[in-house]
């Protein structure tokens, strides 16, 4: 607050204060909030007129080794074409390691630790570097592509102008230079969200559903959320007719398990639908066990709830029928360090996709529920979004 970066170099540390220190109740505590996503606080910098931006990374606030860092930021990157060609944006916005950042704070005398642990308490004043200048000249080639996002409609029967939605992203992040494996399959992230939304679509049909369904693959997910930020933007359909969503991104093949992971848990009601689902097939739905992971502003549900619609964004469960909860998270640990994001996330024949099948029809379920019926869905008292949603429906009227 009050700090002129007009021209300025600004390093941030990734994910917020709540995680840092979470027994001081800042925020969300350990749960990300959306102010400490990178995506926003590159926004953030440029708002406050930063010539470049910088994010320290650690593994453990931004739930991901450095590994993801440097694939997904090395080589091409993909944008909107925006109205100012993108000159709202700092002109370098990037990361550091962490060894990196230790050794910048050195050179200028600071302490990264101390630095640390006192931004973290509230009325923390950034500090200088004043030793250090920063100069850097980009070398690159712009150039305009079109990608798609594909949509599918099934027209309700009573209410074909009111639609339930289905979102998941079809892209991954291409191929690496080198040898040997080159290529992100993406398998997944996100073949197994795509595969289950067109199975979901062939369901709708079969049901036709009061309300029209709108099956939606996105693209450029993994670049930014920029399909669905771009449906947001230029909808189909106007989104305060648009009751409620779904998002399905990245199942694990970890066969069947006794609950559901509910990201951003306590949002919407649409978790007391998938509870009521869920029951009758004696399982249960628990919050998300990371939630400073921030996962739900990671996937393109974000797009759509932050203008408004009410969306679920569930994943399989982490207490396997077979292996309980230990061999759950021994999955997913073993799929961020190995797989995520790298060329190793690819089918294999030894799948068991008996979980899959569970958690798919649950969703359908949720939205057929919503789909043929005439039920309004809220966003709880209390969430960031219901207002949003207040104030469009109230322009619908």
């Amino acid at each position: 607050e009050g700090l002129d970066v007009t021209g300025k170099t600004v390093v941030m540390l990734v994910n917020d204060p709540g995680y840092a220190k979470p027994e001081g109740e800042l925020f969300k505590g350990r749960a990300m909030t959306y102010y400490g996503r990178w995506t926003y606080k590159f926004e953030e910098a440029a708002r406050q007129g930063a010539a470049a931006a910088f994010v320290i990374h650690e593994t453990a606030p931004a739930s991901y080794g450095w590994e993801v860092v440097s694939s997904s930021w090395s080589g091409a990157q993909a944008d909107l074409v925006r109205k100012d060609g993108g000159a709202e944006r700092a002109a370098i916005e990037g990361w550091f390691h962490l060894d990196m950042a230790r050794t910048l704070f050195e050179l200028n005398g600071l302490d990264f630790d101390a630095l640390k642990a006192a931004a973290a308490e509230p009325g923390f004043t950034p500090v200088a570097m004043e030793n250090t200048t920063l100069s850097g000249k980009i070398s690159q080639t712009v150039s305009k592509r079109t990608s798609h996002n594909v949509a599918g409609v099934i027209e309700g029967t009573e209410r074909p102008d009111e639609y339930m939605l289905f979102t998941a992203h079809w892209d991954h992040i291409g191929m690496k230079p080198g040898e040997g494996d080159t290529i992100y399959n993406g398998a997944v992230d996100n073949a197994t969200g795509t595969a289950a939304i067109l199975e979901i679509g062939e369901a709708m049909i079969a049901d036709a559903p009061k309300r029209s369904a709108m099956i939606l693959a996105v693209t450029l997910e993994e670049s930014g959320l920029l399909g669905s930020a771009y449906y947001a933007e230029n909808p189909l359909v106007p989104l305060n007719k648009t009751v409620a969503g779904i998002n399905i991104d990245a199942m694990m093949p970890t066969g069947r398990s006794k609950d559901m992971v509910v990201v951003g848990f306590g949002a919407s009601e649409m978790e007391d639908r998938l509870a009521a689902v869920v029951a009758e097939q004696d399982r249960v739905i628990v919050p998300d066990p990371e939630p400073q992971a921030g996962y739900f502003y990671r996937s393109d549900h974000i797009s759509l709830a932050k203008k408004g619609v009410p969306m679920l964004y569930a994943d399989g469960g982490a207490d396997l029928l077979d292996g309980g909860v230990a061999a759950g998270s021994e999955f997913a640990e073993k799929y961020r360090a190995e797989r995520y994001h790298a060329p190793a996330d690819e089918w294999s024949d030894d799948w068991d996709l008996s979980g899959m099948v569970e958690d798919v029809t649950a969703l359908y379920k949720v939205g057929l529920g919503v789909a043929d019926s005439f039920d309004t869905v809220s966003w709880y008292d209390g969430n960031e979004f219901k207002a949003i949603r207040d104030a469009s429906l109230a322009e619908a009227e």
